[in-house]
């Protein structure tokens, strides 16, 4: 399973606000940390405010904040939101290039197998809440600011 640079860009967002709790970050400020793009970082927050996992000021002394304390926020959670689509393979032919299901659809259990893989997949990150991805090196690293 391999999660879309969206999930992965909105989990960092949302680390970098949890580990800034005490004031409002910027998305420029967020994309220096990580270095990555602003403009993609902006379609982050937006999905991230819809979902009700941040929540965004405009004008002066504005910035993007936590909607809610980070023991509340699940990470499978955010995964399922942020991911357009989970299917690990195409069995219905959506992506095929005649647009036919696979031949083995009827009897297949590969489908089953990788369903239940999935599941154990997002099990595992339902475990866990984004206050535990702040207690290890990576939010000592960002409380020092901008990285080099």
């Amino acid at each position: 399973m391999r999660l879309t640079l969206h999930t992965d860009y909105a989990l960092r967002v949302l680390i970098h606000l949890g580990v800034h709790t005490s004031r409002r970050v910027s998305i420029r400020e967020i994309a220096q940390a990580y270095r990555i793009s602003e403009n993609h970082l902006v379609k982050v927050v937006h999905r991230l405010g819809q979902g009700g996992f941040v929540t965004t000021v405009r004008g002066r002394g504005g910035g993007l904040e936590l909607a809610r304390p980070a023991s509340e926020i699940n990470v499978g959670a955010v995964v399922r939101f942020t991911e357009d689509d989970m299917m690990l393979v195409d069995c219905e032919g959506r992506n095929s290039t005649d647009g036919r299901p696979c031949v083995l659809s009827p009897a297949c259990v590969l489908r089953g197998v990788l369903g239940d893989a999935l599941g154990a997949f997002l099990s595992v990150l339902d475990r866990y809440t984004l206050a535990d991805l702040l207690t290890g090196r990576e939010a000592a690293l960002l409380a020092l600011g901008p990285l080099s």
